[in-house]
């Protein structure tokens, strides 16, 4: 039986790539889209087809339409750090809406009846409740949360008026990397607070800032719903199974349904590690929420998802372990 082709954009990514693996894993055939801006040829796995461009080349995706026969997109091409959209943010509504929509439109005319879209939690802004549910107003408090928001709403739309149905996964904060060590966070500068403190651990950084210790949270640092890359990448194989078997298109959380904050990050990582990963308070960044953490029920129930890596310090030894394999 012939492999099903998913075309993934920004497989050369931190999630693209594990996503790329999870495929591969599961009898998939995956088709790599990648403009290396952040992502790195390193991360593709030998035998996958590999092209290097931008999603809204026209002419490129013309080719690769062409040239295979994709069942489905799963799309994770984006600019995605939240104080970069605030200085930024023509260059957000740019990548993350502009972009995406001209690529909607050629995978729509292409025929292509299944796509997966990649969220964020940021389209909820300052939710009301610690925990949020799928059904919270959408406020976001950054152009990177509207940007994709505003992304939402195209695929919403262009659905609707195509034979098309899609899973968007709004993503809580993604951390960690492969257990097997075949993938991990390569992007250069990252922002990510596990990955900074990882870095910081193996000797890359000096310190990692701690930005606001004064929010109405219990340690005063933000809180975050951390869920492990793999865990995140069967969620998107299991979402493309359930488009497969006539699943209606839906939104849904990709979290755990529990926070950590920023200071019981840090302590699991000098746990993990034998360095003392020194901080430095530094005033709060702007667009950052006190509290973000995953009401989760949804996406277990309907795609028959469980988590395997629910546990923070073995999220955290997992990117340690990744960033000293890169040292």
């Amino acid at each position: 039986m012939q492999k099903s082709k998913i075309l993934v954009t920004g497989g050369a990514g931190y999630i693209g790539s594990h996503v790329v693996l999870a495929l591969r894993d599961a009898g998939y055939e995956p088709v790599v889209l990648d403009d290396l801006s952040t992502g790195s040829a390193a991360l593709v796995p030998q035998g996958v087809t590999f092209y290097h461009g931008d999603v809204a080349d026209v002419s490129l995706l013309t080719r690769i339409f062409a040239e295979h026969k994709i069942a489905a997109l799963m799309h994770f091409a984006a600019k995605l750090i939240v104080p970069e959209s605030v200085a930024n943010p023509g260059l957000y509504y740019h990548n993350n809406m502009g972009k995406f929509t001209v690529l909607l439109n050629e995978t729509a005319a292409a025929r292509i009846p299944h796509v997966i879209f990649s969220s964020t939690a940021a389209v909820y802004g300052e939710p009301e409740t610690l925990s949020v549910t799928e059904d919270a107003i959408a406020q976001p408090i950054n152009p990177y949360g509207a940007s994709k928001l505003m992304a939402e709403r195209v695929l919403t739309d262009i659905a609707r008026a195509q034979d098309m149905r899609y899973v968007t996964l709004r993503y809580f904060n993604v951390a960690g990397a492969d257990p097997a060590g075949r993938a991990g966070q390569m992007m250069p500068n990252a922002t990510h607070l596990i990955k900074v403190a990882a870095e910081t651990a193996v000797g890359k950084r000096d310190h990692v800032q701690i930005f606001g210790t004064d929010y109405a949270t219990p340690d005063g640092t933000c809180i975050r719903d951390y869920i492990h890359v793999s865990d995140l990448a069967d969620a998107h194989v299991k979402a493309l199974q359930y488009l497969e078997n006539d699943g209606a298109s839906v939104t849904l959380n990709c979290g755990y349904g529990h926070g950590a904050s920023v200071m019981e990050v840090i302590a699991a990582m000098r746990n993990a590690s034998s360095h003392p990963v020194p901080t430095v308070v530094a005033p709060r960044r702007a667009g950052d929420p006190a509290a973000l953490v995953a009401a989760s029920a949804k996406l277990r129930a309907l795609l028959n998802w469980q988590p395997h890596h629910d546990n923070l310090q073995e999220i955290v030894q997992s990117a340690l372990a990744w960033e000293m394999k890169q040292k």
